[in-house]
This record gives C-alpha cells, structure tokens and sequence, in this order.
C-alpha cells in the first residue's frame, strides 16, 4: 500500500505537468461528439505509437486479427468512462471485424489503482469473452470502484478470489499499471476516457456513432476522419 502511496502522488504531479505543458493547436481532425461538440484529438509521435504496441498488460477482445485497432485508456472511478463502457461494449459485440484493447488509466484515487490491479492480473487468467463478460459486472450498480468490488466481479464469473487478490498485489502487476500511467503522462492523456486508434489520440468520449464514424474513416481512407 505504501508503495502504490508514493507511486499515486508521483503520478498527480506527473499528470500536472503534463496538463500544463499540453498545448494542442487546433485540432487534428475535425471529430465531433454525438451532440456535435469538437473533440480534442491530435497524431502521437511515431515512438509514442511503437511504444503503445509493446505495453505489457492490456487486455485485447473482439477480433485478435482485427483491420482497426481502438485503445481506451480509462479510470474504473470516471464518469464519463462509466458511460462509455456501454457504447464500448456494444461497438465490440456489433463490430466483428474490431480489435479493442483495454488500459487500465488509473489516475483519480488509490482506490482506482487497487481495483485496476485487480483488473489487470484477471486478465491473465480470463479468456477475451469472459473479460468482457467480467468488464460488465464491475460497471454494473453504483458507487466507487475499489479492490473489493472488482474482486467479486471476478468471482462472480468463477475466478478463485484468493488467488486473484494475492496476483494482484505484486511488483509486477503495479510495474504495469505505472507503465500505462507514464505512457499516458508522456502522450498527454489528459482526459479519461481516452482513445488510440490509427495513431490518433482522441480526449473524452465522443460517444458510439462518433467511435463508429471514426472506425468507419479509418477503415476507408486510413485516416480517423475522411
């Protein structure tokens, strides 16, 4: 715990930094929200997205062999990623051609990080469906998302609880998340949700047609808006 401590304040000001220093322009491509607002988005640097390729830990579902790869950065504790979670599901579930990936982006709270540690050793053990299967049952109800709470979400789909939490609680699941958390620091993340797909980074969650619409560009032109 004490450990996950300092990790999490070193996180807070690395992500200050990163706030302050982000300065985006105009935006790379004009995506716009379900309700028409422009979303943030702007190209990673080429070793940004190289290095995205190799972080270890994410959970990939959908087609494995996928034509676009989608990337959500996210925090168990935001509420836009609580509202995201549906869109992301059913996009995945109807799009059979798709690779999403889950990071766990633990940013708001020792609590987040504890439950997304918990996330990120079921992965090993959970087939892509069952993962889904699993990512559901966290969101499902109210209020915060902790250790206890992923826990029995894993249990509930037949995960030994025991041997799930002491996974979890190793140097190399925290190695992990503080991984995903230095990356996202360093690609200026600024927002959870966040979105990778084509190279492109996207702050916040646009909504499902937006992510469709973007899927749909990439797939015709390569490019997240044709």
């Amino acid at each position: 715990m004490r450990l996950l401590m300092i990790w999490l304040v070193a996180l807070s000001c690395a992500m200050a930094t990163a706030a302050g220093a982000a300065q985006f322009g105009p935006d790379q491509y004009p995506i716009k929200s379900d309700e028409g607002d422009p979303i943030t988005n702007f190209d990673l640097k080429p070793e940004l997205s190289a290095r995205l390729a190799k972080l270890p830990g994410q959970v990939s579902v959908g087609n494995p062999n996928g034509d676009v790869t989608l990337v959500q950065f996210y925090d168990l504790n935001c509420p836009f990623c609580r509202e995201a979670a549906a869109d992301v599901d059913a996009l995945v579930r109807a799009d059979k051609k798709l690779k999403l990936v889950f990071a766990p982006y633990a940013v708001l709270s020792v609590q987040s990080a504890q439950g997304a540690l918990v996330e990120l050793a079921a992965g090993e053990m959970l087939t892509p469906e069952k993962y889904l299967e699993f990512h559901r049952r966290i969101y499902a109800g109210r209020g915060l998302i902790d250790a206890p709470r992923v826990l029995a979400a894993a249990e509930a789909i037949g995960l030994d609880r025991q041997e799930l939490a002491e996974s979890a609680n190793t140097e190399s699941m925290l190695a992990i998340l503080k991984q995903n958390a230095d990356f996202g620091s360093d690609a200026k993340l600024i927002a959870t949700p966040a979105y990778v797909v084509n190279g492109v980074a996207i702050l916040g969650h646009p909504g499902l047609k937006s992510l469709q619409a973007v899927i749909r560009s990439v797939r015709s032109c390569r490019k997240v808006a044709c």
